[in-house]
């Protein structure tokens, strides 16, 4: 338990510092709103893209290959994402804060912590590569889909707001990144090790550059404005997902490495990349950077908990 609890707080609290880090950075006027700007875009457009090919191209296809494990990733991603998106469309009044919310809600960092959450138990990544590739495409598909549509709330012309929503996920940066990294990782292809090392010197920018531009734009009378909807989105996020869908994993059989990939899938704190997308098309940054600052805030204490009943009940 203890042993959990020091992870999770290792996990979470230096990315909750670099928030802070940049933060403080702004207040003293070390950087500036132009800093902001030009780091968020050059991690939409560069950095994170990147880092998802990379990911991607490293997944081991072949060997960890499990179709029920993919399925129930798959199809779990599309019934929280599409559950979440009508109950935000019902009950949110303000439409161009939906778009934010529903990532903020659904879209977990499963990429950056997922491999080092599952290393630190069973000393590798397990099925987590395989998880990255059935939910990550989904989950920047939805949410280009749901940003676009967000951005758009006041346009009345459907056809154009489809038109606008197609090219935004063919144009995606991210979701360039993925599918291009996909035939890759199914060749099982060796770069040579000056491209590895480029590519992860890249790659390697987006989480601290993206975490400095969070923490450099947060405003903590926005994140005032927005705090029933911030901790409702975490709610959702840290609880209610893992809550229905790890026992529903458990029942069906599933335990060990696949289940900690599912806690990741599930339960892991809202990624960096929610806000950096938000920001870039459109939607509300300020409620997109107070989701990820509460998440990665309270996970340490979710993801122990959680961990601790799997623990007790014999499942990993």
């Amino acid at each position: 338990m203890l042993s959990n609890f020091i992870y999770s707080v290792n996990a979470t609290l230096p990315i909750f510092l670099v928030m802070i880090l940049g933060w403080w950075l702004k207040k003293i006027h070390f950087l500036t709103d132009e800093f902001v700007s030009v780091a968020d875009k050059l991690v939409f457009k560069v950095a994170l893209p990147v880092l998802v090919f990379k990911d991607i191209a490293g997944a081991d296809l072949s060997n960890d290959f499990d179709l029920q494990f993919v399925l129930f990733c798959f199809l779990g991603t599309c019934v929280f994402f599409g559950i979440i998106w009508f109950m935000a469309e019902l009950f949110i009044k303000d439409k161009k804060l939906i778009g934010s919310f529903v990532q903020g809600s659904f879209r977990g960092s499963a990429a950056i912590l997922g491999i080092a959450f599952a290393q630190n138990i069973y000393g590798d990544s397990g099925l987590v590569p395989m998880m990255i590739v059935a939910s990550i495409p989904l989950f920047n598909i939805f949410s280009v889909i749901v940003l676009m549509r967000s951005a758009n709330a006041q346009e009345r012309d459907k056809g154009a707001i489809i038109k606008k929503t197609l090219k935004g996920i063919v144009t995606n940066p991210i979701i360039i990144g993925i599918f291009l990294g996909i035939p890759f990782a199914l060749v099982r292809f060796q770069f040579p090790v000056i491209l590895q090392k480029t590519v992860q010197s890249v790659g390697s920018l987006s989480t601290p550059l993206a975490l400095l531009a969070i923490g450099a734009g947060f405003s903590t009378g926005a994140a005032k404005k927005y705090i029933k909807l911030t901790m409702i989105a975490a709610t959702i996020k840290l609880v209610v997902i893992p809550g229905i869908f790890l026992p529903l994993a458990v029942v069906l059989g599933f335990r060990g490495q696949a289940l900690v990939a599912m806690l990741i899938l599930t339960g892991a704190p809202t990624t960096v990349s929610s806000y950096i997308m938000a920001k870039n098309m459109d939607n509300d940054g300020d409620l997109a950077s107070s989701i990820v600052v509460a998440t990665t805030l309270l996970s340490s204490i979710s993801l122990t908990v959680i961990i601790f009943l799997l623990k007790n009940g014999g499942c990993i």
